[in-house]
């Protein structure tokens, strides 16, 4: 009985805890209501990429929702992969949405399925409501309300984990991330989709933690939905990321159960075949659209090669010269930078000066936050130094393991994808946040709950015993 009444106080505490999370990211990803960002910023968020969603919808509209081959693109005059869309082309996309007017000529967008336009053109039609500016803000309600559940997913799994105190870190270092607010409702981006992958191996392995219960070829089939989703639904835009950001709760449970080699083997093998499956399923789809689209899936092929290189290691004397930096740039430069940049960044006077620097008066560096895991990682290994070996000390070994893994996913972006990082600083900052500040809030909450424990049992270890005073 004690243990059903427990149960129930546990479960009542979760769902407390995911309408809270809900309710305060959705709040943030849809109107800034936190204030972390400003707001002009917040509101003009890459207005260029999301405009080839509503070009998506505009010829959705007209042609149909498979027209062009289901691409998003842009009523411009030239190839969007030659010259990228101007200001004034970006807002005659939303005009040509919000005002119904008919398209001239229709550019693709052929690096991506665009299935995030295809979903809001399904929309488009399901919604009976006259207003296209209305139907535009419903959309990015929905996309805010799907980024919200699904980070409220992340945090409810350090809940069941670590606990309630490490789950409010992760959701308050949520909320304060500007680029996390900032992408959570843009129609391109579709933030939640890179989270589907390591939030299908999360709970997966937490339901079935005895290697009888797991069936492997059910968890590549769900890996393998969730990689496809995630290709789907935002292109293969920070692919490294997400997949190595996939296999961090992989190596967690792998430590927590202390799994033999022939059962992690099982698992990875699970994991990279799915895996494999998706990414080809989904780039087979994209060069049968690109044929449809431009009547050459072959020459898919060669853009498709062309756009990695350019976004990696290509040879600088085969590009324009405006890819000759990004080309040539070091790597290690392109991580420093990285590291150097602002996870918060609040400007109080931000209408004063038109420079970032001049106006900011708060800024917390990603090298900080680094620095504040070092810290607190030797926090724990201290504490595990003074207590005995436990189930919890063991759980708390895989979260610092699994903590410093995961600063492989942001790392593998900017190393591997060396040129787009050098030229994408306006961007690429989300990566950190995939999950390496999530796992680092994680850790913080662990050990601050130790400390609060040990502070109470030394409080209640100090105080006198009492005595009968009528003992003599």
């Amino acid at each position: 009985m004690q243990m059903k009444q427990l149960n129930k106080a546990e479960t009542a505490k979760a769902l407390i805890l995911c309408i809270v999370s809900i309710s305060v990211l959705f709040a943030g990803f849809s109107s800034n209501m936190w204030r972390v960002e400003e707001e002009k910023s917040f509101l003009r968020f890459q207005r260029d990429t999301e405009s080839l969603v509503i070009g998506r919808l505009t010829k959705s509209h007209q042609d149909g929702i498979f027209s062009a081959g289901g691409l998003t693109g842009a009523d411009i005059d030239h190839s969007l992969h030659e010259t990228w869309i101007t200001p004034k082309e970006i807002d005659r996309q939303y005009l040509a949405y919000f005002d119904d007017i008919p398209l001239k000529q229709y550019s693709p967008y052929l690096s991506q399925t665009g299935g995030q336009g295809m979903l809001y053109s399904v929309l488009d039609r399901l919604i009976r409501i006259s207003s296209t500016r209305t139907k535009y803000e419903i959309f990015q309600m929905i996309a805010s309300a799907l980024s919200a559940i699904v980070l409220t997913l992340v945090i409810l799994w350090f809940h069941f984990e670590f606990g309630t105190t490490s789950a409010i870190l992760v959701l308050v270092s949520t909320v304060l991330s500007q680029w996390l607010t900032v992408f959570g409702r843009n129609l391109w981006w579709s933030l939640w989709a890179f989270y589907l992958p390591m939030l299908a191996v999360m709970y997966f392995l937490r339901v079935n933690r005895t290697p009888a219960k797991r069936h492997f070829v059910r968890f590549g089939i769900l890996v393998g939905f969730a990689v496809f989703a995630k290709c789907f639904f935002n292109g293969y835009e920070y692919i490294t990321t997400t997949l190595v950001m996939m296999t961090v709760p992989f190596l967690y449970y792998s430590i927590l159960d202390r799994t033999d080699l022939r059962q992690f083997i099982r698992v990875a093998v699970a994991i990279f075949t799915g895996t494999g499956v998706a990414i080809l399923v989904s780039l087979v789809i994209l060069l049968l659209q690109i044929g449809l689209a431009e009547g050459n899936a072959l020459g898919g092929v060669q853009h498709l090669t062309s756009t990695l290189e350019k976004r990696t290691y290509g040879d600088a004397s085969d590009y324009n010269s405006e890819f000759s930096d990004s080309l040539e740039a070091s790597a290690v430069g392109v991580v420093l930078n990285y590291i150097n940049g602002s996870y918060l960044d609040i400007r109080p006077n931000s209408g004063a000066s038109d420079s970032a620097e001049a106006d900011s008066s708060f800024k917390v560096r990603y090298s900080y936050l680094i620095i504040s895991f070092v810290v607190v990682s030797l926090l724990a290994v201290l504490a595990w130094r003074r207590n005995k070996p436990t189930d919890q000390r063991q759980k708390d070994i895989a979260l610092v393991i699994a903590m410093w893994f995961s600063i492989l996913a942001p790392l593998s972006w900017f190393i591997i994808f060396k040129s787009h990082s050098y030229i994408h600083t306006h961007v690429n900052y989300i990566v950190w946040q995939m999950p390496f500040t999530l796992f680092g809030f994680a850790v913080w909450g662990v050990v601050i709950k130790h400390l609060i424990e040990n502070t109470k049992t030394r409080t209640k270890s100090s105080q006198p015993l009492k005595t009968d005073s009528n003992v003599s």
